[in-house]
């Protein structure tokens, strides 16, 4: 109720404020005060982060403004850039073609393709720059338009004005185009006026960005300042009016808490009516008030009840001492009982009269200790049967161990000696391989050579065709040589009828006929060599047919060798596999009576072993009391105990055939090895195997 009046001095006069108004302010205060803490702090929190949220909100749409205007503005200052360019090489391209026409160097040419190529590609750039663009269709149309007017330009102007600049008659007219009255002007202006349109539009885009970018700006900083006023009003109203309605109760309740633990219970607790948690508290710390109260009342009755209770234990202390008295009889039996188990007395049995409730455990005692002693005879029994076979199979163990080692011996000195054997026969079988090859080798160079010869003797057919053929040849030239030296003489003859107007012509004669005489003696040397060289051909074509000849005998007969090796190393290396594998089976033999060797040896030791096992449990067993019945028991195994207690030494050394039966006798353990041992022959070498 304390919330009253700041509530109306902060709200202060409202119009139309009456008593049913009044009423509504109290209820929602009333409301407000009976809400959990928590959710106190939620409405609280809640007010402030709304609060936030929108002011984020706020700040966020006008970023997003803010990002959308600075992606324009940079749409639009591109733009304006490649505008520029395309301006720059619009002017290049016509200050090019003017250079060309006043020079007439074609490099001019060169720099009018390059600039219009940079025109166009400025023009391509600005398309892809205004994909997703508002005015998009708008801005293509203009581009579209004055690559059609540069293109006018092109045609018109540039390629009209090349051929009349090519005919030097018309070559002034490709002047007067670009001239101040030509055409050439009204073709370019067209271009520039296109470009300064789009270049201005986006200027004019660049100054809305900038004003939607300042709008945006100032809603951006109201919107903080606003977003952060509200928070600080509402976080100061949240404190103060949360330490009015949690600080204040909690303050007074402390107060309450303190007296309480003072012993002061007749102090009032505030704050019950609540529904909140310091409601909760108020009447928890009712609670613990009534509790003390109750406390007081309660320790009165418990000092009553206290007399009563100590009558009570006096009775069950009688009642205990008795139970305590038989407890002590069965322990004290049971005890002396268990320390005679310990000392080995299997004999013992408890007669002291228990309790009806103990009696179970003395009965539970002696049937435990006739189970025990009734297996420790049987124990004993199975001792004596195991320390005999024990013995029966070391000595059998060691026999077989020794007959063992000496197959194992056998076998390895067998097994060097098929070892050696496979390597001589590999090696030879390897010798015989290699000859085999190398014959065939020389089958091979022989059969060369035999075609080589044959070869030889066909390239000297062709050369005894050839030197025949030349020989005609040399015939054919003589015949001309001949007719030559008729025809110059006749020419002689002629010339000296003309007198001396044929006085050269006699003289040209004259050396024609020399040279026809000199050509026949020519090819009569000519044709004396041929039919010396066609005699040595005809020697070398026998000599070579005879060779050809021998080296077929020889081919043939490295061919017979050729078999006969293969066929000897064939059958060596066959003989070499199959004395392979003997070796590998009597190695694999060598092996398995090696590891058979080894298992006997471990069979011997662990016999040994487990006779010793057998001595040292008999000994254990000899120091419980069984009674007269176990001793009737193990009287006749201890002499046989006796007469094999030597057992382990004398399989050291090979018994006499006529101890050999006695081991046949033998029916606990061992036996079927003794009767093995009996069975084998007395001499021990290698045709026991």
């Amino acid at each position: 109720m304390s919330t009253k009046a700041p509530l109306l001095g902060a709200t202060g006069a409202v119009p139309g404020a009456g008593p049913g108004r009044l009423h509504e302010i109290v209820g929602v205060t009333v409301s407000f005060k009976n809400l959990k803490i928590s959710r106190k702090l939620a409405i609280g929190f809640f007010a402030v982060i709304a609060t936030i949220i929108g002011m984020s909100a706020a700040v966020y749409l006008n970023l997003q403004t803010l990002r959308q205007a600075t992606a324009e503005e940079n749409g639009a200052r591109t733009a304006i850039d490649l505008i520029t360019q395309a301006e720059f090489k619009l002017a290049r391209q016509e200050n090019s073609y003017r250079g060309f026409l006043v020079s007439g160097d074609d490099f001019y040419l060169g720099l009018l393709d390059k600039h219009r190529k940079g025109f166009y590609e400025a023009l391509d750039k600005m398309k892809a720059s205004q994909a997703g663009h508002g005015n998009e269709a708008e801005m293509l149309g203009a581009i579209q338009t004055a690559e059609a007017a540069m293109q006018a330009w092109q045609t018109n102007i540039v390629d009209v004005g090349l051929k009349y600049y090519a005919d030097p008659i018309n070559r002034f007219r490709a002047i007067e185009m670009i001239g101040q009255s030509g055409p050439a002007d009204g073709y370019m202006e067209a271009v520039e006026n296109i470009l300064a349109g789009l270049s201005e539009g986006e200027r004019l885009e660049l100054a809305e960005v900038a004003s939607i970018s300042s709008r945006a700006m100032s809603q951006t900083e109201m919107a903080i300042i606003v977003g952060l006023a509200l928070s600080v009003l509402i976080a100061v109203a949240l404190g103060w009016l949360l330490s009015r309605m949690i600080a204040a109760p909690v303050n007074a309740l402390t107060g309450v808490m303190g007296e309480l633990a003072s012993g002061n219970h007749s102090v009032e607790v505030p704050a019950v009516e609540r529904k909140d948690e310091v409601g909760e508290m108020a009447r928890a710390v009712l609670v613990f008030k009534d509790a003390a109260i109750e406390k007081i009342r309660l320790e009165g009755e418990t000092e009553h009840a206290r007399g009563a209770a100590e009558a009570e234990r006096s009775r069950n202390e009688s009642e205990k001492a008795r139970k305590a008295e038989e407890d002590h009889v069965a322990i004290s039996a049971l005890a002396t009982g268990l320390s005679a188990l310990a000392n080995g007395d299997l004999t013992y049995r408890i007669t002291d009269t228990f309790s009806p409730e103990a009696q179970r455990l003395k009965d539970d005692f002696n049937a435990t200790a006739q189970q025990l002693q009734d297996t420790m005879v049987t124990i004993t029994g199975a001792i004596e049967g195991m320390r005999s076979g024990t013995g029966e199979i070391s000595q059998a163990a060691d026999d077989l161990s020794r007959r063992t080692e000496q197959q194992a011996a056998s076998l390895e000195e067998t097994a060097a000696a098929l070892d050696e054997i496979t390597a001589t026969v590999k090696k030879t079988a390897e010798g015989a391989h290699q000859a085999s090859q190398v014959t065939d080798q020389a089958r091979v160079g022989a059969e060369k050579s035999g075609a080589v010869v044959r070869e030889a003797v066909e390239a000297m057919a062709q050369i005894e065709k050839s030197s025949q053929q030349i020989g005609q040849i040399i015939g054919v030239i003589d015949e001309i040589a001949f007719q030559t030296n008729l025809l110059a003489l006749n020419a002689g003859v002629e010339a000296a009828r003309a007198g001396d107007a044929g006085k050269g012509f006699a003289v040209v004669a004259s050396e024609v006929r020399a040279l026809a005489q000199r050509s026949a003696e020519a090819a009569k040397e000519i044709k004396d060599l041929i039919s010396t060289s066609t005699q040595q051909v005809d020697q070398g074509v026998d000599l070579v047919g005879q060779t050809g000849s021998a080296l077929e005998k020889i081919v043939a007969q490295v061919g017979e060798i050729t078999g006969l090796v293969t066929e000897i190393a064939a059958s060596a290396r066959e003989q070499s596999t199959g004395l392979g594998e003997v070796n590998t089976a009597v190695n694999q033999m060598d092996q398995v009576t090696q590891q058979n060797a080894a298992m006997v040896e471990q069979s011997t030791a662990a016999s040994h072993h487990l006779a010793q096992e057998a001595d040292e449990l008999a000994r254990l067993v000899s120091k419980f009391r069984l009674g007269t019945q176990a001793g009737a028991q193990t009287a006749p195994r201890k002499v046989a105990v006796a007469a094999n207690s030597s057992a382990p030494v004398a399989a050291a050394t090979p018994k006499p055939q006529s101890a050999r039966p006695a081991l046949k006798t033998v029916s606990a353990g061992g036996g079927h090895a003794a009767a093995l041992l009996a069975a084998q022959p007395q001499d021990d070498g290698w045709e026991e195997f």
